[in-house]
């Protein structure tokens, strides 16, 4: 079986035997402001492509206990946390990870395949197009939860080969830093959510619905490549951290570099909402 790592094809999926496959749901309503954050979870047992769990982002993907620590508003899971959840959906060393959302993979399946490579599980991928393909495709649909048997796992985070804390935001010379945030917010002509509007000084703006087309799917690697590049110029992957509000829609624009063979680069997780935690931090408009 041909291991998928980046994105994955609704009848690719399809074709792939239940017991070969994991699929997580991760539909969420990541509001601007107020919202129903367990839409997405309503909508999962309404109806969900057979035999996928459910992963809530604020209950599953990240630790809003940690809010307070100057980690954002989506602070990272703790490893044994996230270590329990797969044991229980079942997760085993090999075994093929597709992640879902309604909103092109931007938001919490982005962040559910980022995190899995964080524990060093290579086999994962977003459905490309999420649900919606899913369900352009004609392809079936079941109700209810899924169960499956459970494992057990124990996994640790390689946090200094993909992330970037506080600290290392400072002490990285030579990093490109690439904001996920719409315009607007990135400018700081609006700000609905965090104390203060605007960006991390030196930082460029790659909003991430910028990577899909028209149809809500990621667009070609090789255009994706040359979008990218333009925006690094003679910066190395590597050398690219990326960013967003809280450390979510940021994991689009790194999946969307590794889809197109830009490999290495990393993410702040506080984001935005962790940076101006701290007054004394300065911040660029404009």
């Amino acid at each position: 079986m041909t291991l998928h790592t980046t994105l994955i094809d609704a009848k690719d999926l399809a074709a792939l035997a239940p017991e070969d496959v994991l699929i997580v749901d991760c539909r969420f309503e990541l509001a601007v402001a107020g919202g129903d954050p367990d839409k997405g979870e309503r909508a999962y047992r309404e109806a969900h492509i057979p035999g996928a769990v459910y992963a809530h982002l604020d209950r599953d993907l990240s630790d809003l206990s940690r809010q307070s620590e100057g980690l954002g508003r989506h602070p990272l899971p703790l490893e044994q946390a996230f270590s329990a959840m797969l044991s229980r959906w079942g997760w085993r060393p090999g075994l093929q990870v597709v992640c879902y959302d309604a909103a092109g993979g931007a938001l919490a399946a982005a962040r559910l395949w980022w995190l899995l490579r964080l524990v060093g599980i290579r086999e994962a991928a977003v459905l490309d197009g999420g649900f919606q393909a899913w369900q352009a495709a004609g392809l079936p649909l079941e109700v209810g939860e899924v169960t499956r048997k459970p494992t057990s796992v124990s996994l640790r985070y390689d946090a200094s080969r993909f992330t970037v804390d506080h600290r290392g935001m400072a002490e990285q010379p030579g990093r490109l830093l690439i904001d996920a945030r719409a315009a607007p917010r990135y400018r700081g002509d609006v700000e609905p959510i965090d104390r203060v509007g605007g960006h991390v000084p030196g930082a460029v703006n790659r909003p991430y619905a910028d990577n899909l087309d028209a149809q809500g799917r990621y667009k070609p690697a090789d255009e994706l490549r040359r979008e990218f590049m333009a925006l690094l110029g003679a910066t190395p992957p590597a050398q690219v951290v990326h960013m967003c509000g809280s450390g979510v829609t940021a994991c689009h624009n790194l999946l969307a570099m590794e889809h197109a063979g830009l490999t290495g680069s990393r993410l702040y997780a506080p984001s935005w909402s962790g940076w101006v935690s701290d007054p004394e931090r300065p911040v660029e408009t404009g």
